[in-house]
């Protein structure tokens, strides 16, 4: 058998004690599918007292993790603390550097740096792998990369984000409101202290860039990502989606822009009205789910846990295994983005103002005469067709009204301009919001 293949792992938390555990618990099975012994040789992380449930006292300690890539006896560098920068790009810069593989479940640095990382590594001849930056413990990467790798994907959607998910299935079990749902999952762990990345959709992004890139043959282009997040919706949205069939969900969206001129490709998350009979909307809790459609393979649905330790830890273990099969015995390093950097495309941002579909618009207006006739003044002379209207009965004279459209299919551009000419009125108590129907 191979001589081992010896890791540093920066980072001990929940997914850097969890890689250990399945490590040690599951050694027999992986040393035997990974081809040779796969051996955690150094640790690093800011604590060294601190108890993780696992045995740290057969690994080397590093204080300063940047330094572990230059160890002689490591092979793959593992990087779980995360940051899109600071120590934790400066580890993997030097992994690469040093001609050591690259391991990592940061999906913002890849985000934001992994070309510029694919590129290093490609001169370096040394593997990138991040398949636990997306999904957590869904092997969605491995399947766009191998098992879709035939087809043209034509577009690519889905659940990306656990709290998100989480937060809105218990508003539409419980119907309680968003904050209320939102402090409930910070207790229990499904939310941080600060929360923003989450509910205000930067991590989705950062994961729907990584899986565009990937799925379209495209340059990774996280800064245009359009980002809305969750944080505007409440229990009243909620029901009146399910009275129209529908449940909310975090959706990130990316296709090549087909309606357009062709060379442009759309991202996007915000949420979503999704049919009560697709995939999508049986996805509950904190799973995350994502569908690619293949010209040749159809829709594909990857669905599972998007976080945690254990399925967290499975994806970077699986990475490992990966690495001790081919790399250094027969020498094959496989592209991070499916084909080499110099290969993918740069597609400008695609415009959204042309793209058609059936939209929610949900007003909060002061209750009084006048406001339903200036909404639908607004929707007709900017030419968008209304299916239905539905008005939540008030709870006080001259109070708060909450009016909800549905439209007919139409361009984004005109319920853009409708709401432009609704800006300044006087009779919004706060601003519209408006979410896609996703088409069956």
């Amino acid at each position: 058998m191979a001589e081992p293949l010896r890791i540093a792992l920066a980072g001990l938390g929940t997914v850097g004690a969890g890689v250990i555990r399945l490590l040690e618990v599951n050694r027999e099975l992986i040393t035997r599918r990974a081809g040779r012994e796969i051996r955690v040789v150094a640790v690093s992380a800011r604590d060294r007292t601190k108890d993780r449930g696992v045995d740290l006292s057969g690994f080397a300690w590093e204080d300063d993790m940047t330094r572990m890539a230059a160890r002689a006896d490591v092979d793959v560098v593992v990087e779980l603390v995360g940051g899109s920068d600071g120590p934790a790009l400066t580890l993997a810069r030097n992994a690469i550097r040093e001609g050591k593989a690259l391991v990592t479940a940061n999906k913002a640095m890849i985000a934001h740096h992994g070309l510029s990382l694919a590129q290093a590594a490609e001169e370096a001849s040394v593997p990138l792998k991040f398949e636990a930056a997306v999904a957590g413990g869904i092997p969605v990467i491995k399947g766009l990369r191998e098992g879709a790798a035939a087809n043209v994907i034509e577009r690519i959607y889905g659940i990306l984000n656990g709290t998100c998910n989480y937060i809105l299935s218990t508003m539409e079990d419980t119907g309680r409101d968003f904050a209320d749902v939102l402090a409930e999952a910070q207790g229990l762990g499904y939310a941080e202290a600060d929360p923003t990345f989450d509910i205000e959709g930067t991590d989705a992004a950062h994961k729907l860039a990584i899986l565009a890139a990937i799925a379209f043959g495209t340059k990774l282009d996280f800064a245009h990502v359009d980002t809305t997040g969750i944080s505007a919706l409440r229990a009243a949205d909620i029901a009146q989606a399910e009275t129209l069939g529908y449940v909310i969900r975090l959706i990130g969206m990316a296709e090549p822009d087909i309606s357009g001129d062709g060379t442009g490709l759309f991202q996007r998350v915000q949420p979503y009205l999704v049919p009560e009979g697709h995939p999508l909307a049986h996805v509950d809790g904190a799973t995350n789910a994502v569908v690619a459609e293949g010209n040749f393979a159809g829709r594909l649905l990857f669905q599972g846990a998007g976080a945690g330790d254990g399925p967290t830890a499975s994806a970077v273990v699986a990475d490992l295994i990966d690495i001790a099969r081919l790399w250094e015995s027969e020498g094959e390093i496989d592209p991070p983005f499916s084909m080499p950097v110099a290969d993918l495309k740069a597609l400008a941002p695609a415009e959204s103002g042309h793209r058609s579909g059936r939209r929610y618009i949900r007003f909060a207006v002061t209750d009084r005469p006048g406001v339903l006739a200036e909404i639908t003044a607004a929707m007709r002379d900017a030419g968008v067709s209304i299916e239905s209207m539905i008005q939540k009965g008030r709870q006080e004279e001259g109070g708060e009204v909450l009016v909800a459209i549905v439209t007919h299919d139409g361009p984004e551009s005109c319920v853009t301009e409708a709401l432009r000419l609704l800006e300044n009125s006087p009779s919004l108590t706060a601003s519209p919001l408006v979410m896609q129907l996703l088409a069956t």
